[in-house]
Order: C-alpha cells, then sequence, then structure tokens
C-alpha cells in the first residue's frame, strides 16, 4: 500500500461494513482495499489511491453505510510511516531510548489519523500502531525520540484525536526501563509474551 491517499471506514455491523465495500470498490479505480472484521464485531474497510479516488469511494460508502459508521477516517497525504505501521512494516524503533509517547483510542479510524498527525509534528521514530484484534477494539500508537520531540508528537496525535472523541489516554515516558524496553520490543500481547518465555 503506497498510494497517496487512504480512507478508512469503521463499522458496527458487519452486513454494512460488505455492502459498503462492495460499493466503495465498484465506485472508482482504487490502489488497494483492505475489509474485514475485527475485535468485538467491528468491520473495517481501509482504501488507498489517488486523492480522487478515495474521496469517491469514501463518500459511496459514507452514503450507504449511514448509521452503522462509528468512526472514519481520510488522510489525502497520508506519512508514509504510518502506511508501513498499518501494513505490519513499522520502522524498529529503539523504544524509550530517550523518551516513549503513547496515544490509546477506542477507535482505529482515530489512532491511524493520529499517528499520521504526530509523525507530521515532530522527529520521532513511529514505533508501533496497533489496531483492534486483541484489544477489544481499541488502537494505540509509540512515537519514540527525544523527549521534546515525542511530547510534540503526542500533543499533536491527542488533538487528531480529540476531534473523532475516542481519546482514552496519553502519556509520555522519559528514559523508559530496560525491561520495559525489552517487553514492548518482544511482544505487547501479555500471553504472548509469556507463553514466549
Amino acid at each position: 500500500m503506497s498510494d497517496p491517499a487512504i480512507a478508512l471506514l469503521e463499522f458496527d455491523s458487519i452486513s454494512a461494513g460488505i455492502v459498503s465495500g462492495d460499493a466503495m470498490v465498484k465506485s472508482s479505480p482504487l490502489g488497494s482495499i483492505y475489509a474485514g472484521t475485527v475485535h468485538p464485531g467491528k468491520y473495517l474497510v481501509l482504501v488507498s489511491g489517488d486523492t480522487a479516488s478515495v474521496e469517491v469511494a469514501l463518500s459511496t460508502g459514507t452514503d450507504i453505510g449511514g448509521g452503522h459508521i462509528t468512526d472514519s477516517v481520510f488522510l489525502p497525504d497520508i506519512h508514509p510511516d504510518v502506511t508501513s505501521a498499518i501494513v505490519g512494516r513499522a520502522q524498529k524503533a529503539t523504544l524509550g531510548e530517550e523518551a516513549l509517547g503513547i496515544v490509546e483510542t477506542s477507535s482505529v479510524a482515530s489512532v491511524i489519523d493520529g499517528a499520521d498527525a504526530g509523525v507530521k509534528a515532530a522527529h520521532v521514530v513511529l514505533g508501533a500502531v496497533g489496531l483492534a484484534d486483541g484489544l477489544g477494539g481499541k488502537g494505540y500508537v509509540f512515537f519514540s525520540g527525544t523527549v521534546s520531540d515525542v511530547e510534540a508528537a503526542v500533543e499533536a496525535a491527542v488533538s487528531r484525536v480529540e476531534s473523532h472523541g475516542t481519546l482514552i489516554r496519553s502519556d509520555v515516558i522519559a528514559q523508559l526501563h530496560h525491561e520495559m524496553i525489552e517487553n514492548l520490543g518482544a511482544q505487547l500481547r501479555f500471553l504472548k509474551r509469556v507463553e514466549s518465555r
């Protein structure tokens, strides 16, 4: 997914998500579409492509999905680090080398929006973007860098996330303990982490 624009619709109905996703991909020539279920019983449709095509697809999905859309995001010029994080190819950061910023949200759309805002606002490394599955539908993003840059990234991300009304919490930790760095770098899911020992 290397297209310049993305849009994501988050549905509370699997059926509405499938119908909307089908209409979206039929409405304009897209670079890609990713759709599927996430916990807890939500359906996500993520499309990418040129800005005009993504806008048409988003408008189509919004019209059809209507009251079943719980959140959405449109990023006409998404930062490439966010795209890489979404598809699981996030840059390997030295988490907390100087500081770690965390933003936690109640939706996938808002955490993608916040990640984009944060990485554009300051010189930070996007350490991870967690999306819904195994998180009860929540999202999180990690920023790593100097304390001042991480603070700026978190502030920008929080501002963007607050426009969705989905902020759960944000924190900046200076000099994260090395054992926490090891745990975060290895596996954030607790049971997976325990099982790997």
